[in-house]
């Protein structure tokens, strides 16, 4: 069995500059997912995809393949399943494929391993990281005229503990059997489940701040 893991790390963030090399408590933020990838020891080959020499230069220092991407993947509006597919379709020969975002300091190597040991028991294409909502969704409200309006006003009375659970994706990575011609969907796939910890989506500078606290919190310690 022959895995490849792809990490998609386009230069042209705007809300933090320079995102996916920005040095995280002492290494450049993409530096984790590498090292992540390479501990696992699931992949014969980690490719980072990109269009930035800054990031090709940081990715080929810690041990990732660069593989550049055409400009018509790079621009705002390229979502990461395309990129995905295209770095596949380059580099055939592979039964499982995972995209690992380069934003995902605090995902361990363990749930890579879990989200391919569930997808090859499934008959499903896709396995992906999620998380579960932090307060249900099931309580939120719309600001209309600047006054509330519950979503499910259905809901609004039921104790906490009775209201469906409700997930999300996680944004760490998704698994593919490669045999499946389908591009990635949720429905009918396979979450594995992450702790909300892990699960911080670095957008912000305060995002980013708070990552650092909780990795120096949690791995500093031990």
């Amino acid at each position: 069995m022959k895995n490849i893991c792809i990490i998609p790390a386009r230069g042209g963030s705007k809300r933090i500059p320079k995102k996916n090399i920005k040095l995280f408590h002492g290494k450049p933020l993409i530096a984790y997912s590498i090292e992540n990838a390479k501990k696992s020891k699931l992949f014969q080959k980690i490719v980072v995809s990109t269009d930035d020499k800054e990031i090709a230069k940081i990715a080929k220092n810690f041990g990732a393949e660069v593989q550049i991407r055409p400009k018509k993947l790079s621009d705002d509006y390229t979502g990461s399943t395309e990129v995905f597919e295209y770095v596949i379709s380059k580099n055939p020969g592979f039964e499982y494929a995972c995209m690992l975002y380069p934003t995902t300091p605090l995902l361990t190597s363990e749930f890579l391993k879990k989200g391919l040991e569930e997808l090859k028991k499934s008959n499903s294409c896709f396995s992906f990281g999620a998380v579960e909502f932090e307060s249900s969704i099931f309580r939120g409200f719309e600001i209309i005229n600047k006054k509330a309006k519950m979503l499910f006003p259905e809901y609004e009375n039921k104790r906490t503990q009775d209201l469906p659970k409700v997930y999300r994706d996680a944004g760490a990575f998704y698994w593919k059997k490669t045999t499946c011609k389908e591009k990635f969907t949720f429905n009918n796939n396979l979450p594995i489940i992450l702790p909300r910890w892990m699960a911080i989506d670095i957008d912000t500078i305060e995002d980013f701040e708070m990552a650092e606290k909780l990795y120096k919190a949690i791995y500093d310690n031990n």
